[in-house]
């Protein structure tokens, strides 16, 4: 035995001396070469355009993601090179799990660039699956969605530049991302006073990159776009249904029904105040507050009418918490009945959490559900301490608010486990699905934080990365639904401040606008065909378009989050791809101009190939979304 023994152990030994580059290669394997281009930053801060050389390898293994980064990159590539696995197995239908990948990733100084460079490995894992060569000639830059799209990305005239520096004479980016807005900084002497002008400039890389370096820049929607710039090849893509039914029908008894309860509070609460004994200063307080709640009530009558009923569920909830602040508050008389509305709240978190968690989900509408349900029990609970803290503080008009607002929250979880039950299926579907969803949002949503922090600074404060750190802990703390949600919002706020920085052109943000609409329309209508009722996705989706009408520039970004929300949660716990769509002979059914795959690529192509190849919305994110303001200017634009 011990005989045995030695041999392994010198192999052991031996195995940090050999070359990694060997370890890539196996030889029932196959290489591709890229080259893609990154952002470095140097001592002064400046933002600089670097190539990056991606050596990638697949061969039959266990389903493993390797990644060799030199220098190190100060943002992880390992959750992008995953994700970069994950959808190159779904395009391909392709069962990554006999599968091993080798990413070899090497810049001539730090990059930042993990997200972005997703886009890139994706297709050099698809072209070593399938065992197609690349051309030297393309480089992008972007990053890769679950659904296959290619999102937004920072950097981009820094980037082009490093590719034309390379010899690159295709750069492919993001759809929507042409027009950039830079920065420019005037310096003048006049009578040795200094004066600096800064200035926001629009750059149409387009035109830039081609007037400057014969350089063709050309924006993509998608993974199969990618594919075939590189390789040549067509992939077929996704057959999205003829027809989409979105509305909110199914909800209509629900908002009848709380439409006529939350109206009947409001009177109630109105009569309240006027009976009681309150002084003038606090009569007039609380009557601004019921003035909004009214106000927001008429919203809710309007979506009633014109039959947007999550709308109007929505903005009786938002109507609620006002109603229930002012009602609790004109309780209180001494801090011992502050304590009994936070016990009473206690109470019904308690109850919501039970209700929730004795549910067996069966299909995955009802499993979307309970996932919205469980969050919501979660943010109730975060929204209860805050309210404990400032009753020890001795604040209790921010006591009983926030109360008010756990209370209501804690409610609606029960409304979504009990519409996740309307929706109920005949397969059981363990939480452990959840559990690996959650995971895969909170890696690539952390990476993105992360990307746009060490590209930008903190120039949107820190919100999302709190919103990682909370996504983790509830991971941390088996709550799986709410580190999922948490942790998808981070990431579509993340995607929506990339995709309209610096953007101050109406026109702009509404042709964004209309491309964010059809995906969501397209994915809710992928997860219809697959014969599932993407509930949430519905809902975000009609919130989406009431904020769409109004027209503001605040509210077309509001918009734009609430479309891709429902683009994400459609995807969610989706197993499969769609029917691809059927392709001729000639595989020219797509409206992309032919290239030619030079001969003299560099790609290393040995000769044999694999076989086989071929998520509500948080508290925080609806604070800043808000529809008005509540008494001395607390937000309540909250979501049902």
């Amino acid at each position: 035995m011990r005989k045995a023994l030695v041999p392994l152990l010198i192999l052991m030994l031996l195995l940090p001396f050999v070359p990694l580059t060997a370890a890539q290669c196996p030889s029932e394997g196959h290489t591709v070469v890229l080259k893609a281009p990154a952002v470095s930053k140097t001592a002064t801060g400046e933002l600089v355009g670097v190539a990056t050389d991606f050596v990638i390898t697949v061969a039959p293994g266990s389903g493993h993601v390797y990644v060799e980064t030199w220098p190190l990159a100060e943002v992880d590539m390992q959750a992008s090179a995953r994700l970069a696995a994950q959808i190159a197995g779904k395009v391909l239908g392709v069962d990554m799990s006999k599968y091993d990948v080798f990413i070899q990733i090497k810049a001539d100084s730090p990059i930042i660039g993990g997200p972005s460079a997703g886009g890139t490995m994706t297709v050099g894992i698809i072209a070593a699956l399938e065992g197609w060569k690349v051309n030297p000639k393309v480089m992008m830059t972007g990053m890769i969605n679950p659904d296959g799209t290619i999102g937004p990305v920072g950097g981009i005239l820094e980037k082009a530049s490093a590719a034309h520096d390379v010899g690159a004479e295709i750069f492919l980016i993001p759809q929507g991302q042409r027009i950039q807005y830079v920065q420019e900084t005037q310096r003048n002497e006049i009578g040795g006073i200094v004066e600096i002008n800064t200035q926001t400039k629009k750059v149409d890389v387009v035109e830039y990159a081609k007037e400057r370096w014969g350089l063709q820049v050309i924006e993509i929607k998608d993974i199969y776009d990618a594919v075939y710039y590189f390789t040549g090849h067509r992939i077929p893509r996704p057959q999205a249904p003829a027809y989409v039914k979105i509305d909110t029908s199914f909800l209509r008894d629900d908002a009848m029904k709380d439409y006529e309860n939350t109206t009947a509070y409001y009177q109630q609460t109105l009569e309240k105040l006027k009976k009681s004994d309150v002084s003038y200063a606090a009569y007039t307080t609380l009557m601004e507050a019921l003035n909004e709640a009214a106000g927001i009530l008429n919203q809710s009558k309007e979506a009633l009418d014109d039959g947007r009923y999550y709308t109007a569920l929505s903005k009786d909830f938002q109507a609620r918490i006002i109603i229930r602040h002012v009602d609790w508050y004109l309780d209180v008389n001494s801090p011992n009945d502050i304590e009994r509305i936070l016990k009473t709240v206690d109470s019904q978190i308690n109850s919501s959490e039970r209700i929730v968690s004795n549910l067996t989900i069966r299909g995955i509408t009802m499993l979307q559900a309970v996932a919205a349900a469980e969050e919501r029990v979660e943010q109730a609970k975060s929204l209860l301490q805050e309210a404990w803290k400032y009753y020890y503080s001795d604040d209790y008009w921010n006591a009983v608010g926030d109360a008010a607002f756990a209370y209501e929250r804690a409610k609606t979880a029960v409304f979504w486990a009990q519409l996740g039950e309307r929706f109920a299926g005949n397969d059981v579907i363990s939480k452990d699905v959840v559990k690996t969803t959650a995971r895969d949002y909170i890696d690539s949503s952390n990476l993105i934080v992360t990307y746009i922090e060490s590209m930008y600074g903190e120039v949107i404060g820190n919100d999302l990365t709190q919103s990682i750190l909370q996504a983790e802990q509830y991971y941390e703390d088996g709550k799986y639904s709410a580190a999922l949600f948490t942790a998808m919002e981070a990431r579509v706020r993340a995607e929506v401040f990339l995709d309209t920085l610096g953007i101050d052109n109406q026109t702009i943000l509404l042709d964004k606008l209309q491309t964010m609409k059809e995906d969501a329309k397209i994915a809710i209508g992928i997860a219809q065909s697959q014969g599932i009722t993407p509930i949430l996705a519905i809902a975000y989706y009609e919130f989406a378009e009431s904020y769409e009408e109004n027209g503001s520039s605040a509210d077309i970004e509001t918009a734009m989050i609430f479309y891709q929300y429902a683009r994400e949660t459609a995807q969610l716990f989706l197993t499969s791809m769609p029917a691809p769509v059927n392709v001729g002979e000639d595989n020219t059914t797509t409206d992309i101009p032919q290239i030619v795959i030079p001969t003299g690529t560099e790609t290393n192509t040995p000769t044999t190939t694999p076989s086989g190849a071929s998520k509500s919305l948080s508290d925080g994110l609806i604070i800043a979304l808000l529809v008005g303001t509540f008494l001395i200017g607390a937000a309540v634009g909250k979501k049902l």
